[in-house]
Formats: C-alpha cells, sequence, structure tokens
C-alpha cells in the first residue's frame, strides 16, 4: 500500500497515475474522489453527508452518514490490499491525525509507504482554480491543515519538484524499504 495524503489539487492524483504507468505490477489507484463519486447525491451537501464540495467558502463539512461510510471504505480498501490487490491510495486527511489513525487501524500488519504531498497554497490554487470542478479556495484551506500532526515515510513537494520527480522519490524509498 501507498498512502498519498495532501489537500485538493496537490497533485496525488498525478503521482498515482505516473507510478501506476512505473510500477511493474499492476495497482490500483483508489482515493477520495473514488468515495465521493460513489456517494448517492443526497449526500453531497447538508448536515448528514459531505458539504462544501460544490458551494462555499472552500471548507469541507463532514457529516455522520459520510463519516460512517468513509469508515467502511476505508476497511474495505484494506480488506482488498489483504486479498493481494496493490493500492496507492489518494486521500485527504480532513481529520489529520484522527484520519491517520482510522487508516492505521485499517491497514494495520500490512506493508504501508506514508507519503505526505505538499504544495505552496498559492500553487494549489491556481491548479485549482485552472480544474474548474473544485470550490475556490478549497486547495488553500487544505495546504497545511491536512498535515498537522501527521507522520510520513517520505515528504514530496509538487510545487517544488515534478510529477515524474515526486514518482522517482516514491520508487527510490519503495526500493529502499526492500
Amino acid at each position: 500500500m501507498i498512502v498519498l495524503n495532501g489537500g485538493s489539487s496537490s497533485g496525488k492524483s498525478s503521482i498515482a497515475r505516473r507510478l501506476q504507468e512505473r510500477l511493474p505490477q499492476p495497482w490500483l489507484h483508489l482515493g477520495a474522489d473514488t468515495m465521493v463519486d460513489a456517494l448517492p447525491p443526497w449526500l453531497l451537501g447538508g448536515d448528514e453527508g459531505i458539504g462544501g464540495l460544490t458551494d462555499g467558502d472552500g471548507t469541507v463539512e463532514v457529516g455522520p452518514a459520510f463519516a460512517e461510510l468513509d469508515a467502511a471504505w476505508t476497511v474495505g480498501v484494506a480488506a482488498m490490499a489483504r486479498a493481494g490487490a496493490r493500492i496507492v491510495v489518494d486521500e485527504v486527511f480532513l481529520g489529520t491525525t484522527a484520519s491517520q489513525a482510522r487508516w492505521r487501524a485499517a491497514l494495520d500488519g500490512l506493508d504501508v509507504l506514508w507519503v505526505g504531498v505538499r504544495c505552496d497554497p498559492a500553487v494549489a490554487a491556481a491548479r485549482e482554480a485552472a480544474r474548474g470542478d473544485r470550490v475556490a479556495g478549497m486547495a488553500a484551506a487544505q495546504a497545511e491543515a491536512v498535515h498537522q500532526g501527521v507522520a510520513y515515510d517520505l515528504v514530496v513537494d509538487t510545487s517544488r519538484t515534478s510529477v515524474d520527480g515526486c514518482a522517482d522519490a516514491v520508487l527510490a524509498r519503495m526500493a529502499a524499504d526492500r
């Protein structure tokens, strides 16, 4: 397992796709967007689901129904890894240390590389604006917040290093850990 944690528009998905291209075996790319895309539409907003993805000031609010499904998602991804799937998880630790603790518990006993994907808030905001599919302010709000108190094996910075360079760093760390 590789867990990439970073804010919106930090480059996690780009790194995950590059790793899929370069790793010798097939790896699945699953993440926060995969989970959100699987939700029923009525959970995209409101007090029960996840709010702030389509309107607001960039702050994401998580309700109890979303939290319950997200916890089940985490356990399900871990079950896939235990069944032999190689997985790159592209995640946004909105709950910072609590989010990582939930993933650590689910992935207990598995070989996991924890990667922090950092990006300068201004660079992430410019990417967010260019994408056009995110609420303005989300990238800047998450750029530092999702890393607070989170422990990593490796940290990459996509505002200073290319996607290829970040993938190279992940691959080098994987080779060193063997």
